[in-house]
Parts: C-alpha cells; structure tokens; sequence
C-alpha cells in the first residue's frame, strides 16, 4: 500500500478539522460562539477563520501522499461545470433570499447562515489587516475547501454507499443511493438558506463525477466556482454569500 495511513484518514481527517474548528466561528454580527464556555465575539472571526485554515492545512499536507491515488488530470468539463456553477449558485441563493424575505421566512436564517465578514467594513482602521484577510479567505475558498469537501464526499462517502470495501470502488461509480446521498448531505452541512442552491450545485458535480470519473476534476470544478463566487461578493459586496 503506497499510503502507509489508514485508507479513510486521508478523507476525513483534513474535513473533519476544518468542519470541528469551524465550529467555533460566530455565524452573522452580533452573534457570539462559545468554546469552554467563553464567549468568542464576531471581531474575532477572522483570528478563528486563519486557524482553521491554518490547522487544515497542515492535516492536508500530513496525508497528501494519499491524494495521488488519483491520476492529476483535467477536463474541459470541468470549466464549464465551474463556471455554470456560479451563476446557478448566484442566481438561486438570490431567488431564495428574496423568497424568505417576500415570505417572512426568517427563521430560516435562523437554522444557520453565513458569517458575512466584510473585512473592508469590520477593519476599516487596518486596511493591510483587510487585504490580509481577503488573501486568506480565498485560500480557504477557492484551495482548502475544494479538496477537503471533495475528497470526503466523493472520495470517501459516495463509494462507501456503493460498498463497504469502499477503496475498493472506482471513482465515479454510482448507484441511485450514492446520488441522493451526493445531494442530500451537503444540504445538512451548509445553511438552510442556500438549500436549493446546494441541491442544484452538487447535483451539477456528481453528473461531472460520473462523467468524467476524474478526481480532480471535481475537484477544479468546485474550485472554479467558489473562486469566482469570491470575486462577486468583493467585487459587489455580496458578503452575505459567504
């Protein structure tokens, strides 16, 4: 075995840390999280927000020789499903916005929602600290989360619900179980208002999986899109999309 790692840890412990650490991050502006107790206030998302990506980063490195089971290719596939992938996210979250808000369906937004740091609002007074920010954000965005969620939702998850020996499983194979679990679960790990996009979106990526049957492709898809989902929040200061 080229990975001396148990075969799972390279796909769940990267995700794992990022998702625990998110944990302690405050969802919106006046709302606090707490770790053993004490309340972590909203001006110090971005402190968290670095460690997070710090300590994924890390976890990252430590199983990288286990990504290279996956042949490094790309698609041309993938573009396209990373740059439709963007306008479908816009335009859906937009349309579901404005539908709890025509509606008075607020107590979505209270199932969980973004943390919509504006970095340029938040650290007017430390500009250099704003743009330092923003360069980790993106990291995190368009780098660490395409791998970390990619590889364990289709990495690891999908083939497991095709079979047990899931290392076993050819990436791409899928059964109708291994579909709705593709959609269904995203859903229950990203907030409630942005469900529909969500559903659509990785939709999108499993149709990409079973096409190609490219890791990576998946993989620069997702990133594609979030990159470009970045560039529309700070360039039309949408920051309630992340």
């Amino acid at each position: 075995m080229p990975f001396a790692k148990p075969r799972w840890v390279v796909f769940l412990l990267p995700f794992a840390v990022y998702t625990l650490l998110g944990a302690l991050e405050p969802a919106s502006e006046g709302s606090t999280a707490a770790w053993l107790g004490l309340p972590i206030p909203y001006a110090t998302y971005p402190l968290f927000y670095l460690l997070k990506i710090a300590l994924t980063v890390v976890a990252i490195a430590w199983v990288w020789p286990g990504y290279r089971q996956f042949p490094l290719q790309l698609s041309p596939w993938a573009l396209l499903i990373g740059g439709v992938g963007v306008v479908v996210w816009i335009v859906l979250c937009s349309l579901e916005r404005w539908f709890g808000q025509a509606f008075s369906l607020g107590w979505l937004a209270s199932l969980g929602g973004r943390a919509a740091y504006d970095p340029f609002t938040q650290l007017a007074d430390h500009p250099a600290l704003a743009w330092g920010f923003l360069a980790v954000r993106f990291l995190g965005l368009a780098a660490v989360v395409p791998l970390i969620e990619e590889s364990f939702l289709r990495g690891f998850l999908l083939r497991y619900v095709v079979a047990p020996r899931w290392w076993d499983v050819p990436f791409g194979k899928l059964t109708p179980l291994a579909v709705v679990v593709a959609v269904g679960v995203p859903v229950l790990y990203h907030p409630a208002t942005e469900m529909l996009a969500v559903a659509v979106w990785f939709g999108m990526v499993t149709w990409l999986m079973a096409k190609t049957r490219n890791f990576w492709d998946c993989v620069a898809a997702h990133a594609l899109t979030n990159l470009l989902l970045g560039i529309y929040v700070v360039a039309f200061g949408q920051w309630w999309l992340w």
